[in-house]
């Protein structure tokens, strides 16, 4: 029983904690790292603060199979494009089409996998495809996503989708060596784009000392600790209760980012966000039709 509420509480926190992840994000590109290079550099940390932890273990890695490890690093790959996305679209938006990855969660499940997916879960498609065309399409536009962060969010949300379901299958690298693998992959994708969004950075002297502290202390509180301790936490919780317990993560960016960025939504969009979320929360709901079949857990950051 401790250990379920010790991991109900960091996997809250972790939630709560990524609520405001676009802060230091913006603050960092604020300083000369912009685009791309900034999540490089955060990640690029994270990976120098669990490299101590994986030194002389790359048998657990290697033990775990290439569809485990490429699938780690797909998720990191798809954080990595969810944080660059704070820098082109606004932070609730962003966060809310990250948070439509249900959909493709139960897609993947029930097309690729071939799980048999009970009613409540294609019920939530239904509703999720509701709320991404009522918030992209409520001022009679497209309904599609209209900033290049919107873009990535969205983009960033199917990979996580396929990732999760390969880690949860496949997967058996602890908390820290998953986490370091995680970074990895975050940081190559970063780096690979960098160039195409942004000229390389020039950082003022007088602002090389505070980037420095800034980038360190991002990558090693979110991209170390949290996610190590998301991915301990999530094997000891029922995948809906880390669903659910993740969600606070959409109201804590909605809030700071209208009252620190002056970032509002407007009636379709929250209208539309709000049947996003409650998605999320249809596809998290225990049913009896799932006992049997492993779900890739919705884990955001």
């Amino acid at each position: 029983m401790n250990t379920a509420f010790l991991a109900s509480v960091i996997v809250l926190c972790v939630g709560v904690f990524w609520g405001v992840y676009w802060v230091p994000v913006r603050a960092i590109a604020a300083l000369g790292l912009d685009g791309a290079w900034g999540t490089g550099a955060i990640t690029l940390a994270a990976m120098l603060f669990l490299l101590p932890f994986v030194a002389g273990k790359t048998h657990l890695v290697r033990d775990t199979g290439l569809v485990g490890v490429v699938s780690i690093t797909l998720g990191g790959a798809a954080f990595a494009l969810y944080s660059i996305g704070f820098l082109y679209g606004k932070v609730a938006l962003v966060v809310l089409l990250w948070f439509f990855s249900p959909v493709w969660s139960v897609l993947i499940a029930k097309f690729v996998l071939r799980w048999q997916v009970p009613t409540l879960r294609l019920i939530a498609i239904g509703v999720g495809l509701a709320g991404l065309f009522i918030m992209l399409g409520g001022e009679g536009s497209v309904p599609v996503p209209r900033s290049l962060g919107e873009w990535m969010a969205f983009i960033g949300g199917l990979i996580w989708a396929g990732a999760t379901a390969g880690m949860r299958l496949k997967s058996r690298v602890p908390p820290l060596p998953a986490a370091f693998v995680f970074a990895l992959g975050a940081t190559l994708t970063s780096f690979a784009v960098a160039p195409f969004l942004e000229p390389l950075p020039a950082i003022a002297g007088e602002d090389a000392v505070w980037v420095g502290i800034t980038v360190l202390a991002t990558g090693g509180l979110w991209w170390g600790l949290s996610i190590a301790g998301l991915m301990w936490a999530t094997i000891r919780l029922d995948p809906a209760r880390v669903g659910i317990l993740l969600m606070p993560e959409v109201i804590f960016g909605a809030l700071t980012a209208a009252i620190f960025a002056g970032e509002t939504l407007s009636a379709s969009e929250m209208i539309g966000g709000g049947l996003v979320i409650l998605c999320g929360v249809l596809e998290v709901w225990p049913t009896k039709a799932n006992a049997g079949h492993p779900r890739a857990a919705k884990n955001a950051p």
